[in-house]
This record gives C-alpha cells, structure tokens and sequence, in this order.
C-alpha cells in the first residue's frame, strides 16, 4: 500500500510540477527583467535626464527598500486571500508602475517611480516559496527551487538583450530607447499577470488537473516533516523572525544579494567603461552570466541531492565568490574580468535553491509565510545597499573599480558566517516547541 502511495505521490508532484512551474516561472522572469533591466539605462537616464552615479545607485536601492518593508505584510495577507488572488495582484500593479517608468523627468520622480515598483513587487518571491510549502514535499524542494531561479537566470541572459534591443528604438514615437524598454515591459508583465489569474490554482484542492486523491496526497507530504507553527503571529515573534538559524541564514542571504545586486546593477557601464558601446552588445554580454547561474540553479540542487550536506554546498558557494572577487582584483585584464563575473554567478544564483530548502524545512503554516518573507526582506535589503554603497564609492574615487574591495570584505564575512548557521542548526530543539499548523490560505 505504501508504494502505492508513494507512486501516487510521485505522480500528482510530476503533474504540479508541469501545470505551476510554468506560471511561476513566467511571473519571476517578468520580475527580474523589470528590476534589472534599469541598468540598461543607467548611462541614457544621465545624458538625457541628468541622474549620476550616486542618483542612479540611490533609485536603483529604493526599489529594494520598499520591497523589503512590505514583504512580510504581503505574506501575511497572502496567507489569508490565497496565492492566486495575491499574485496576479503584484504582477497587475508592478506591471503598470513598471511602464510608468517611461515617465521618469528627473532625479525625484525616479525615486518616487522605483519606490512604488518596490512597494507593488513586494512579497513576490517569498509568495511563491510559500506556495512550494503547500504544494511539495521537503524532499522535492530544493529541486523545485532550482526549477523557479531557472527564471531569473533565463531572465538575465534573454532580458538584457532583449532590453539592449527595444532600446534601439530610440527615437520612434518621440519617444527614447529607454522609455520603449519600460512601457513594453510593463505591458508583458500586465499580461503575465492575468495567466496568473487564470493558470495558478492556490492549493491542491484547488486544481481540476488532479484527482481528489492526488489532491490530499500532495497536501498531507507536504507538511507531513514541517517544522511545527502556531497560527497566530502575536506573540510568537521569536518563532518567526528570531531562531538561529533563521538569522543565520538570512545574514549570509543578505550579502549574497549585496554582492550580486552591487556587481549586477554597475555591469553595463563596466563594459561600456572597456569600449563596447552597442546597448544591443552591451546587454548580450551583460546577459551572458545568465548562463553561468542557470547552470549554478541546476548542479547544485543536483549536487545535494546526491550528496546532502546543504549548508557545505552553501559555502562552497561563498567561497567560491570569495575567490572570484580576489582574482577579479588581482587581474587586471578586461577579458578576464568579464570571464569572473560571468562565473561569479553560477555561485551567487546556484547556491540560493539550498537557502531556501534549508529554511522551508524548518517552518510551515502562517510561520512559512512570516519566516520566508523575512529571510526575503532581509537579503533584498542587500540589494539596496549593495547598489548604493557601490555608486557612492564609484562617485566619491572616480574609478568603477574602487567598490569591488568593499565586495572582497563582505565575501570574507559571509564566509565566515558559514560555520555559524552549520552550528545553529545542530541545535534545533526550538523548532519543535509548538503544535503543528493547518493552513488557512485562502480561507478569509
């Protein structure tokens, strides 16, 4: 009875892995493209509308600000109106703030526009970690969020020159290349939105593609090896946002995003400072390291299935950056540089798949949707630093380069976090301290 079961199982993940991948996919590339996509106009947004480098570094951050006030609030809500409903509203509202985008006039209503897309993006990505809660298996996981960074690593190699390529019609309408890039975009996303709302059902018992039985095989795995979670936030504070572990995990995710958004962010106008000046050419080999990060998303989960040991891999993976900044320092030749950064992110994009399975497996419930958002706000406040402390050191020394030692420290210090979270997670006694949760998504 039990293989039964088990190939029951196997049989309703493969069909869930089908239907919502898809979708989540589709709604994270949009994302990606929509956040990353401003460094394609870094340089047009300062010979057309007069935004330097520290003003650019500043509304590049802001996004990240907003997005990371509002991302446990988003979950919180989430988990009472349901993933469908909640989703499909962050695509619709990001997607139209995104195209006003088009509209920016000077440094002010910049940061007001990456502000709102920050506000309207917020909860996105934890939403969809929370949704794996729901829908898989502790054992299907990490792979599961390998498939879904699969997006922004499509995103970066496909994104950049696809927005290097609208910015080519400068000049059709009256209107700039870059303001083409943000209305068109906008526009896809909108769309992305609205299969959202057609294609993604919340939970199981949700989808018409499976059996009744494939319905509750799928729900009872996927919490069956939960960590335990209360139902109410209000006095369980230190469930959701204070274990060891969870700060662990979010202080190493913190610098990952600081890193990545730092380089990812200035990229374009590196390669613009070395002599390639097609915007088309600048986002081909910008996009390049998308590559670098699909195979990262995909080898690591692959890595760790077949050998465990999540928190070594994540710091092979710090390690690994740690490495990479040092050579890119050390050699100062423009081929290799870009070489190192194209490898920078099968690190930095292939390790993130173990963060998340680490932390989905030791909470679920309301404490899933609290927890993940916070480990989210938490790194993607990195990536407003990261940003903004880069363009204020770049426009403080004048030299592109002069931030990659402030990288170069921030890696060392991930690193040495590692031994950290490997030694909060050995103690694990106040993961099991509370009754085990039923979920309530969509109930309100």
């Amino acid at each position: 009875m039990a293989n039964a079961k088990d190939l029951l199982h196997e049989l309703a993940t493969k069909r869930a892995m089908v239907r919502l991948l898809p979708v989540l996919g589709i709604a994270y590339f949009m994302s990606y493209v929509d956040r990353t996509n401003i460094s394609l106009a870094k340089t047009s947004l300062e010979a057309d509308i007069g935004i330097g480098a520290a003003a650019y570094g500043l509304g590049a951050g802001l996004f990240f600000l907003t997005y990371a006030l509002l991302e446990v609030p988003s979950n919180l809500v989430l988990y009472r109106v349901g993933a469908r409903v909640w989703i499909t509203r962050i695509a619709l509202t990001w997607g139209a703030v995104s195209a006003a985008m088009m509209f920016v006039r000077n440094e002010w209503s910049f940061y007001l526009l990456r502000l709102l897309l920050g506000a309207a993006e917020a909860g996105l990505f934890p939403a969809m970690m929370y949704l794996v809660t729901l829908w898989f298996s502790q054992r299907h996981r990490v792979t599961i969020v390998g498939f879904i960074y699969v997006a922004p690593c499509v995103a970066i190699f496909i994104g950049a020159p696809a927005g290097g390529a609208l910015m080519e019609l400068d000049g059709l309408g009256g209107l700039q290349g870059w303001q083409w890039m943000f209305l068109i975009e906008g526009l896809v996303t909108i769309a992305a939105g609205v299969l959202v709302w057609f294609a993604l059902p919340g939970r199981p018992s949700d989808a018409k593609w499976l059996t009744p039985e494939q319905a509750l095989e799928l729900s009872e795995r996927a919490v069956a090896h939960d960590a335990p979670s209360p139902e109410r936030i209000r006095g369980n504070l230190r469930l959701a946002f204070g274990r060891p572990p969870v700060l662990a995990l979010a202080a190493i995710y913190f610098i990952n995003q600081a890193i990545s958004s730092g380089v990812g962010f200035n990229y374009p106008s590196l390669l613009q400072s070395i002599g390639i000046k097609n915007t088309f050419l600048v986002g081909l080999v910008a996009g390049s390291g998308g590559l670098a990060g699909l195979a990262g998303v995909l080898f690591f989960p692959w890595l760790k299935r077949r050998i465990g040991h999540e928190v070594t891999l994540i710091g092979v993976g710090a390690g690994g950056t740690l490495v990479i900044l040092m050579l890119f320092l050390l050699l100062p030749y423009a081929p290799v540089r870009i070489v190192l950064i194209f490898l920078s992110s099968f690190f930095a994009l292939g390790t993130l798949p173990l963060f998340w399975s680490v932390a989905m497996s030791r909470m679920s419930g309301l404490m899933a949707a609290a927890g993940l958002a916070f480990i989210n706000t938490v790194g993607i406040t990195g990536g407003f630093v990261g940003p903004y402390a880069y363009g204020l050191i770049e426009e403080a020394t004048g030299n592109l380069l002069s931030p990659y030692y402030t990288l170069l420290v921030a890696s060392v210090v991930a690193v040495a976090l590692v031994p950290v979270l490997a030694r909060t997670l050995r103690h694990r006694q106040d993961d099991t301290a509370a009754p085990v949760a039923v979920d309530r998504s969509g109930a309100a």
